[in-house]
């Protein structure tokens, strides 16, 4: 039986690093195991926030891969200020950490650049596809955002073409994201964002979510969603036989202000000061990027002794230090509207099997996962009790030698068990819809 082909246009691909490449970097390795061949494309010269070239080897040397070019206005930002820069990644200061810059610039980014600055290359990757779709055939078109721009070349690819099935994959929610209240948008602006946001949902036969609730919440706006969550491909664990030298709390990946577990600070402050073992022992090691002004507070502070900048570092040796850590920190933003936020680094963590801290809206999607796969704890900003009597669990699990969780039912977030569901609702909706 011939290979049903599909077309994913996306932002993001290696080089790019962090979690905005790996759900479709996935996708398109597996896709092939079940009836599809992809064709991928991105960006020629994009602005990208984190580099991983070690994902490159994981790009296969038959996939076709299209490249056009883009203009982003991020030096423009830049000239503003070197915080500017944050905004690639979809970041900014916020409250009290904001100078006149700063809010100016988020004011121009939220009201001038709709749904958002990679906007500008919309126009012409439509005036293309048009073309090359026009000499090859293919059975479904997939856009996956942020940044939610690629949806519009979807939609207008959708105007041209009525009859080729269309996947819209949010990896975020557009509108209901936590940061979208601090774009400080005029209403008539808020109102052009919601309309796009609605004739994406109206007009693609599928649209994604990665989690529980974003799907129920865009079914409610009209679309035809289903849930596929992020996941894990599996590596080989590298386990010291000897625990390790300290009880280490490590965080992975990109920390914003936004997003930042204050409690946790203090409480670890509050145990280093009580407990003298704790305070010998203890180590809160930092894999990416951390906003200067938290890595300020840690600094000065009595945490500053157990601190460990790694930086940044390729996926495959950020894996590496996820496995020589004893408790991984997730973090997520605050308020209730986040609670259908599910971080992609939860399942890599699922996959070492070690224990997992996690920080959100009390009732969320990512307690769910949790409480299914006895993989960890979550809590909410406020449960300070809680969250020390955690960690000196934790503390005595090390002292004890007791390196894992007893972890139950995570082969469902396997990156190849969601491409195969994935190829199931696409071969059902098509036949649905033809």
């Amino acid at each position: 039986m011939k290979d049903k082909k599909i077309l994913i246009i996306t932002y993001y691909w290696p080089p790019a690093g962090g979690p905005g490449v790996q759900r479709w970097l996935k996708f398109v390795k597996y896709l092939p195991e079940f009836g599809w061949k992809p064709t991928v494309f991105t960006p020629e010269n994009p602005s990208y926030p984190i580099v991983d070239e070690t994902l490159q080897s994981e790009v296969s040397n038959d996939l076709e891969i299209i490249r056009t070019k883009i203009w982003e206005p991020y030096q423009i930002a830049e000239l503003f200020g070197k915080d500017n820069k944050k905004f690639k990644a979809g970041q900014f200061d916020v409250g009290k950490n904001q100078s006149w810059k700063s809010k100016l610039s988020i004011w121009v980014r939220g009201n001038f650049f709709i749904p958002d600055a990679r906007v500008f290359w919309v126009k012409p990757s439509a005036k293309f596809l048009k073309e090359y779709l026009n000499e090859n055939h293919f059975d479904a078109v997939v856009t996956t955002g942020p940044p939610h721009s690629v949806h519009l070349i979807g939609l207008e690819l959708k105007k041209e073409f009525p009859n080729l099935k269309w996947i819209a994959d949010f990896r975020d929610p557009w509108t209901e994201i936590s940061y979208y209240k601090h774009l400080k948008l005029t209403k008539s602006s808020d109102r052009k964002h919601r309309e796009l946001e609605q004739q994406v949902f109206k007009n693609a036969d599928i649209t994604l979510a990665t989690s529980y609730t974003d799907t129920e919440n865009f079914r409610k706006k009209g679309a035809n969603s289903f849930c596929i969550t992020n996941g894990f491909d599996s590596f080989e664990k590298v386990l010291d036989s000897q625990k390790n030298l300290k009880f280490t709390l490590s965080y992975i990946g990109v920390l914003e202000q936004l997003r930042n577990p204050e409690i946790l600070w203090s409480t670890l402050n509050q145990i280093i000061q009580e407990n003298e073992d704790f305070k010998r022992d203890f180590a809160l090691k930092f894999v990416g990027r951390v906003d200067d002004k938290i890595l300020d507070r840690i600094e000065n502070s009595e945490l500053k002794n157990s601190l460990n900048n790694i930086g940044y570092l390729s996926h495959l040796e950020a894996n590496a230090e996820m496995q020589s850590s004893d408790v991984l920190l997730m973090t997520n933003f605050p308020d209730e509207s986040s609670k259908g936020i599910i971080p992609g680094k939860i399942f890599e963590y699922l996959a070492t099997g070690k224990p997992i801290l996690s920080f959100g809206p009390r009732e969320s999607d990512v307690k769910k996962i949790l409480d299914e796969t006895n993989a960890g704890k979550h809590f909410s900003y406020q449960d300070s009790v809680e969250l020390k009597a955690f960690l000196i669990s934790q503390y005595q699990n090390w002292k004890s030698g007791i390196t894992s969780s007893k972890t139950k039912n995570i082969e469902q977030f396997s990156r190849r068990n969601l491409t195969g569901k994935l190829s199931e609702i696409l071969e059902a909706e098509t036949r649905v819809r033809e």
